[in-house]
């Protein structure tokens, strides 16, 4: 078991190390959704100290969207119903409270404000569009508010297949990858260490843990021995999408394996650059069509 731990340490040391993106990934889209610059106006969240922004970690997800017809931007500051009245898809990935920022322990508080969760959850009963992504520690923590508004309730901890390494393989054999429209034409995707969350019933589940998965929930994000606390999840999920009054929900649990990133001093390849992850690319594509109610062509 000190063996366990100590591999858990060496991937937090590799997958936050230096990352940049990857130049040379590119998924060919041979069909977009939208003619180029013609699709709704999708806004990801920069203002809530996030790991992930469109001009950081998720310039690949804005560069495949972009290619797929969205237009893309950052939102920033504090979001109310006149920036989200701008909008048609408000991405969110990986918000940090101010308290968590280099201070990965607890407590997590929320990212956000009760108002602004309020206009969120409005926004999309309304007819809006949200892209919830929150990763294992702090940053469930920082989203469990606002998950909790639409009806999911977010762990805050490290969620582990029984017998997989964090490079973790959802697959229609195994049944983790569920069999649906969204995953239709995709076998095979991965996550790379996310969190796990329940998903209130009227939602349709996309990653579902096995049996016998479980969560490491530390009181410092990376730092396991025998007395940390594990929680069994499976049946659980790691992707979700839910029809909310006028407007959809889609939550993930694991933001990696929506960019491209070459980790360390070996570059090691985290997110759908990663050799496996090929279906990723096309499962967001999917998640996004979904989200604007739009077939794929």
């Amino acid at each position: 078991m000190k063996y366990y731990y100590l591999f858990l340490l060496f991937l937090s040391i590799q997958a936050y190390a230096q990352q940049v993106g990857d130049p040379d990934f590119n998924h060919e889209i041979s069909k977009p959704l939208y003619a180029k610059g013609k699709g709704l106006k999708v806004a990801i969240d920069a203002g809530h100290n996030n790991f992930h922004t469109l001009d950081g970690r998720y310039a690949s997800f804005g560069k495949l969207l972009s290619e797929d017809g969205f237009q893309m931007s950052e939102l920033s500051g504090e979001i109310n119903d006149e920036k989200l009245k701008e909008i048609n898809v408000l991405v969110i990935s990986n918000p940090i409270h101010e308290s968590n920022i280099g201070n990965w322990v607890l407590p997590n508080p929320s990212a956000y404000s009760l108002a602004e969760i309020q206009s969120i959850n409005n926004w999309v009963k309304g007819g809006g569009r949200l892209f919830l992504i929150a990763d294992h520690m702090p940053f469930g923590g920082a989203a469990a508010t606002l998950a909790e508004s639409f009806g999911f309730n977010f762990t805050n901890g490290f969620a582990r297949f029984p017998s997989q390494n964090g490079f973790d393989e959802w697959t229609k054999a195994d049944q983790t990858l569920l069999n649906n429209s969204i995953t239709q034409g995709i076998d095979h995707v991965m996550s790379f260490t996310g969190q796990a969350f329940e998903i209130p019933e009227e939602a349709t589940g996309l990653l579902r843990f096995p049996e016998g998965s479980f969560s490491l929930e530390p009181d410092t994000a990376w730092r396991f021995n025998e007395d940390t606390n594990r929680r069994k999840i499976g049946g659980w999920f790691q992707g979700a999408l839910l029809e909310y009054g006028s407007g959809r929900v889609a939550v993930f649990g694991e933001a990696a394996m929506f960019t491209t990133q070459l980790a360390g001093a070996q570059k090691m390849k985290v997110g759908m650059n990663t050799n496996g992850a090929e279906g990723n690319a096309i499962l967001l594509r999917n998640v996004m069509a979904w989200l604007s109610e739009n077939e794929r062509p």
